[in-house]
């Protein structure tokens, strides 16, 4: 009889009492989703021994409690992989491939405020944990977000698949560099991946269209050992020394050039950075090896082979006995398109742009596993829902806000629904707009650009089916 019969003070009550108990509702939701978060940010995925099990277990518990159909994967022992799956209404179109790690790097507890592994939330709402930006945060945001969907009854045309990897901590070559590589993922259809990004201290996001290339390498120096009371010659301290002051020279030069030109970002310079010395016996032995070991980041547009030349040139002129070795290199040149030209692009720019989000693309300061399916022609955005926070990736007292957390689990119901029905609203489009396109979308589908996600434009989606 809906509202007729009620006297309109009764109204306005009833209205009250529904709004309050919406209010209810949402705030009891909300809370679950921390209570999850924190859950899954006291499973130590540390390394070097990372507990891949217990967070497996975990997501595949909160899959089933979210009604999710997910897998487990393995092949690498130790090394499991877990792939929740959503089916979309058309499976042959390729899929949305959501992909998230589960290990973090470790934490050193003496410099941080409370428990890294605690999950704990301060009196100004800030969850504090290893993983709260790097990236447990997004790998729970998919999940989370994924339930919505699956609550809502959105219908999706394309399949979703969220993934949890281990190993990208350590260059992923146990992790997504294999699964890249096998059948199983070949079946998954991938038609587009969203992987990281990083905080940003302002308001802008960013989104990831390539990185940097990650070079991993160890100068190992050897030379004359001897008593360290006396002056040894030609020892092997003098030949790092001069090796490493120049990679730090080249650090300061490089920025220098961010510093003096705005238009750059950390993405278009060289970054190196010495993290680890090794080597000595004993206090008053002159050690007849010593090591470092640095992390360079490579941009896009440097020379690799020119960058390897100049390294080799520093130990010739550091003297003898003293080389380099590559822990790990990879020389990245594939970018995915970052104009309205491209379906991906257009699709969560339009999402941004509805949310007001400010946004921009960037070459992404680090590497992810973005990497991998970039190499194989998949189109990969790195992309984490943080402003207005400081980035604290492998840092101290890495932390992420309630608040900004709760936001992104919207973001990402905006942007998965949109981009599994990207080529809906174009397949609209192009039917309103010529009455022979349905009959020859089902008659030659493979030639239709669309249905690969690979389209530029939309004349590029119609040409094909002409020519079919």
């Amino acid at each position: 009889m809906g509202l007729v019969g009620y006297a309109p003070y009764q109204v306005i009550l009833l209205l009250h009492v529904l709004c309050a108990l919406r209010a209810a509702f949402r705030l009891m939701e909300d809370n679950d989703c921390i209570v999850r978060f924190q859950q899954y940010l006291r499973i130590r995925t540390d390394h070097p021994n990372p507990d891949y099990d217990s967070a497996i277990s975990f997501l595949s518990a909160v899959a089933q409690d979210f009604g999710l159909p997910y897998r487990k994967l393995v092949f690498i022992p130790n090394k499991p992989i877990l792939l929740v799956t959503i089916e979309g209404q058309e499976p042959s179109l390729p899929s949305i491939f959501l992909s998230s790690h589960m290990d973090v790097v470790p934490a050193l507890l003496d410099h941080w405020k409370f428990d890294p592994f605690a999950g704990h939330i301060d009196e100004n709402g800030k969850i504090y944990g290893r993983g709260t930006q790097d990236m447990k945060s997004i790998g729970m945001q998919y999940l989370e977000a994924a339930s919505r969907l699956k609550r809502m009854n959105v219908p999706l045309k394309r399949s979703i698949h969220i993934c949890f990897v281990p190993d990208e901590e350590v260059g992923s070559t146990e992790g997504m560099g294999k699964f890249v590589e096998t059948e199983e993922f070949r079946l998954l259809n991938v038609g587009l991946c969203l992987d990281e990004g990083v905080a940003s201290e302002d308001d802008i996001y960013r989104i990831y269209y390539a990185e940097r290339s990650l070079w991993w390498l160890k100068v190992i120096a050897s030379g004359n050992s001897g008593h360290a009371s006396t002056f040894v010659d030609d020892t092997a301290a003098e030949k790092l020394y001069y090796v490493t002051s120049k990679f730090l020279q080249m650090r300061e030069e490089e920025k220098a050039k961010l510093l003096n030109d705005h238009c750059l970002t950390v993405g278009d310079v060289i970054s190196a950075n010495l993290t680890i010395l090794s080597g000595g016996l004993h206090h008053n032995v002159v050690p007849a090896e010593l090591a470092a070991y640095f992390d360079i980041r490579v941009p896009l547009t440097a020379n690799f082979n020119a960058l390897r030349c100049k390294f080799e040139q520093w130990l010739a002129e550091a003297g003898t006995n003293i080389r380099f070795e590559f822990i790990h290199k990879e020389e990245n040149t594939t970018v995915s398109p970052n104009s309205t030209n491209n379906l991906w692009w257009r699709t969560i720019a339009n999402v941004f742009e509805q949310l007001e989000f400010k946004y921009r693309s960037e070459v992404f300061l680090g590497g992810t596993d973005a990497r991998y399916l970039r190499s194989k022609g998949y189109d990969a955005y790195g992309f984490s829902p943080i402003i207005c926070t400081p980035m604290l990736l492998h840092d101290h007292n890495e932390y992420i806000e309630c608040n900004t957390y709760l936001k992104g689990i919207n973001t990402y119901v905006h942007l998965i629904s949109s981009l599994a029905n990207a080529c809906c609203q174009i397949r609209k489009y192009l039917a309103e707009k010529y009455p022979e396109y349905e009959t020859c979308r089902v008659a030659a589908p493979n030639r239709l650009l669309l249905i690969s996600g690979e389209c530029s434009s939309l004349e590029d989606i119609w040409k094909p089916c002409v020519r079919a």
